[in-house]
C-alpha cells in the first residue's frame, strides 16, 4: 500500500499503528479541551487521536499532557551564536519543532552562500527547519556589508523544500516610496508569503506597508501598536529575545478571539537566555503566569503559527497533520518530556544519527589595524547626537548632549555614562571607521568589541579608553570574529565565532559557559546591562528608530539619512 492507503488503514485500526502514545491527554486547541486517548502515528503523520490503538511501538504518557509541536515564527538563528545544527540540539528538546528562519545575517556577510547554507542544513536536522529569502541584504543604503541581493539574486535560490517566501521586509520606506529594488522584490513574491518589519509605523504608513501584501509583522513593541496592525489585518508575532523583549507589552492583548491571529517569535536568542529560562516554552510560561489562558497561548505558540505561515500540515494534534508533539507536565509549567518531530523521537541518538554538512563563511573578517587614534570623535560642535539605549528594546532614544573638545576630540565620559562606541568595516570593501557616543552601558573602564552587529556584521566596539578599543576590535580579526572584553591591556573574555563571525563551532553547552564569562567580566567593568552584547549588535542596525550608527557615520531613522 501507498503511504496514504496505510495511513488511513492505521487510523481505522485495519492495521497496526507504527507507533502509539498512550494514557495521555490530548490539548484540544478549537474548544480548549484535555481529551484523554490515544494517539496513533504512521510515519511522519498523525493517523487517529482521542480512540484506543495498538502500535509496533507503544509510549506510556499516563498522567501527561500532549500538545502540538510549538513554532518560532521568526528568529535568525546566527544569533543563537551556534550553527543549525547545535541550535537544533538545543531548543528542540523544549517543544520547538518548526523554526522560520531569516538567514539574512549570514547573507549580509557571503551573500547566496549563506542562504544556500541553510537551505543544505535543513534537510539535516530533527526540527523542521524553514528557510525565508532575505529581502533586505544590506538592510539600507546606509551601511557596508559583506553582500548585496537583489530580486534576480533571490529568484536562483526558490522553489527548495525549505522556502515559504520573503523574509522580513526591514527597508519599508522603500515600500512606502515604491522604490524599484524593493517593488521587484516583492512582485517576485506576490503568490507566497511576505514577513514584516515595519517598528512605529501607523496611520497611512502602515496601510501603505500593508497594501504591498506584507502580511505579518513582530516589531510592535506597543499594545496600541500591535492593535493597530490586527486591526488592518496583520498578524502578530509576540517577541521576547535575549535584547528585544515584548511580551509584557502584548500579552493583554492575547485573548481567545485575538489567538487566531497571533503567533510566538524569538527574533534573537542565545543559549544563555535559552539555558537560563528557555525558548518558547519560556514565553508559554510567561503569558499563562500573566494571566492569559491556555488556549490562547498554545494556539498562538502552534495552530495559529502554521496558519499564518500557510502551514496547512501542522498545529495541530490530529489526523493527516505531521507528528509534531510535546509530551508536558502541565499546560502552566510547560516542561517537556518527550518531543518528537516528524514521527521521530527527539533523543541524543537521533541527534547523533544526523548527517552533518561542513561550515561556511572561515576567515571573514578583513578589517583593518586599528590604534588608539582610530577613536579618536572629530568635530567642532560640541553639541552632540548621543544614542540612547532602551533596555529591552531595540528601539533608542536620540539624546543630545553638550560634550567639550579637547585637543581636537570629544572624549568618552564615564561619570555622566557617555561611551565611545564605533563601526569598523570588517568586509574588506573600503575600511570605513565611524565614531559616537552612547549612554546607557554604565561602562567606567575598557572596551568590548563585538562582529554580532546587525545586520551589516562589522565590527562594533564601546570603551571609555582607546588602547583597549584598539585592542579588543584588532583581536577580531585573530579570532574570526566574535566578543571581546578588554580592559588595562588586556582580553578578559572572548568567544570566537569564526563560521562569518556569527556562529561558534563549539557545543552550545561551551558558548553557554562562555557568554557567562564574558557577561561577568563586563560587569567588571562596569556595564549594567543585563545582555550587553546583543544590546550592542542592535545599536548599529539603521532600520530600528530612533538613532543608530553605521560604518558611515551616525543614522537618524526617522529622516532615513546620515547625519553630516
Amino acid at each position: 500500500m501507498s503511504d496514504l492507503e496505510t495511513r488511513i488503514a492505521q487510523a481505522k485500526g485495519d492495521e497496526i499503528a507504527d507507533i502509539v502514545l498512550k494514557g495521555g491527554r490530548i490539548f484540544d486547541l478549537m474548544t480548549g479541551e484535555l481529551i484523554e486517548g490515544d494517539v496513533a502515528i504512521c510515519g511522519d503523520r498523525i493517523a487517529g487521536v482521542f480512540e484506543s490503538y495498538t502500535g509496533k511501538q507503544e509510549i506510556d504518557v499516563s498522567g501527561q499532557i500532549l500538545v502540538p509541536g510549538f513554532i518560532d515564527t521568526h528568529l535568525h538563528i546566527e544569533s543563537s551564536l551556534v550553527t543549525p545544527f547545535e541550535f537544533d540540539r538545543c531548543v528542540t528538546p523544549r517543544g520547538v519543532t518548526t523554526a522560520i528562519c531569516d538567514p539574512h545575517e549570514i547573507a549580509n556577510v557571503i551573500g547566496l552562500d549563506g542562504i544556500k547554507y541553510f537551505q543544505q542544513a535543513s534537510e539535516h536536522t530533527l526540527m523542521d527547519i524553514r528557510v525565508q529569502l532575505s529581502s533586505c541584504v544590506p538592510s539600507t543604503h546606509m551601511e557596508t556589508a559583506g553582500a548585496e541581493l537583489l530580486a534576480e539574486d533571490l529568484q536562483q535560490v526558490m522553489g527548495h523544500k525549505s522556502s515559504i517566501g520573503l523574509a522580513e521586509f526591514m527597508n519599508y520606506p522603500g515600500v512606502m516610496f515604491r522604490d524599484p529594488q524593493a517593488m521587484a522584490k516583492i512582485k517576485l513574491f506576490e503568490d507566497q508569503h511576505i514577513d514584516g518589519h515595519c517598528p512605529q509605523l501607523s496611520g497611512r504608513d502602515l496601510n501603505a506597508y500593508i497594501a504591498a501584501g506584507i502580511r505579518t509583522e513582530h516589531e510592535a513593541t506597543t499594545y496600541a501598536e500591535a492593535q493597530e496592525k490586527l486591526r488592518k489585518g496583520m498578524r502578530v508575532l509576540i517577541r521576547e529575545g535575549s535584547v528585544s523583549k515584548d511580551l509584557h507589552a502584548l500579552q493583554p492583548l492575547l485573548t481567545d478571539i485575538t489567538s487566531a491571529y497571533m503567533c510566538l517569535c524569538t527574533d534573537d536568542r542565545n543559549p544563555l537566555d535559552i539555558g537560563e529560562h528557555g525558548h518558547l516554552d519560556y514565553m508559554i510560561r510567561t503569558l499563562i503566569a500573566l494571566g492569559c489562558s491556555p488556549l490562547s497561548v498554545y494556539r498562538a505558540a502552534s495552530l495559529s503559527a502554521a496558519e499564518a505561515f500557510g502551514l496547512k500540515d501542522r498545529g495541530m494534534i490530529a489526523p493527516s497533520k505531521r507528528a509534531d508533539i510535546v509530551v508536558i507536565d502541565s499546560l502552566e509549567k510547560c516542561n517537556s518530556s518527550k518531543v518528537f518531530c516528524g514521527g521521530v523521537e527527539v533523543t541524543d541518538e537521533a541527534f547523533e544519527a544526523r548527517t552533518e554538512i561542513a561550515p561556511v563563511a572561515r576567515n571573514s573578517v578583513k578589517a583593518p589595524h586599528v590604534s588608539a587614534q582610530s577613536f579618536r570623535s572629530t568635530g567642532n560642535r560640541e553639541e552632540t547626537d548621543v544614542i540612547g539605549i532602551l533596555e529591552g528594546k531595540i528601539i533608542t532614544e536620540h539624546l543630545h548632549e553638550v560634550i567639550p573638545i579637547e585637543d581636537g576630540d570629544k572624549k568618552p565620559d564615564p561619570k555622566r555614562d557617555l561611551t565611545r562606541i564605533t563601526v569598523i568595516e570588517r568586509h574588506g570593501k573600503n575600511g570605513n571607521i565611524a565614531s559616537g557616543f552612547v549612554k546607557g552601558f554604565g561602562l567606567q573602564a575598557g572596551a568590548i568589541a563585538s562582529t554580532v552587529c546587525h545586520d551589516h556584521h562589522n565590527i562594533a566596539c564601546v570603551g571609555v579608553d582607546y588602547d583597549d578599543m584598539a585592542l579588543a576590535a584588532n583581536r577580531m580579526s585573530e579570532i574570526e570574529g566574535g566578543f571581546v572584553v578588554a580592559s588595562g591591556g588586556k582580553i578578559l573574555a572572548e568567544l570566537a565565532l569564526p563560521v562569518a563571525g556569527l556562529m561558534s563551532l563549539e557545543p552550545f553547552e561551551v558558548v553557554r559557559d562562555k557568554l557567562v564569562d564574558l557577561r561577568a567580566a563586563a560587569k567588571t567593568l562596569g556595564v549594567t546591562l543585563e545582555e550587553p552584547f546583543l544590546q550592542l549588535a542592535f545599536l548599529a542596525l539603521p532600520v530600528i528608530p530612533a538613532l543608530k550608527i553605521t560604518d558611515r557615520g551616525m543614522v537618524d531613522v526617522h529622516k532615513f539619512e546620515i547625519i553630516g
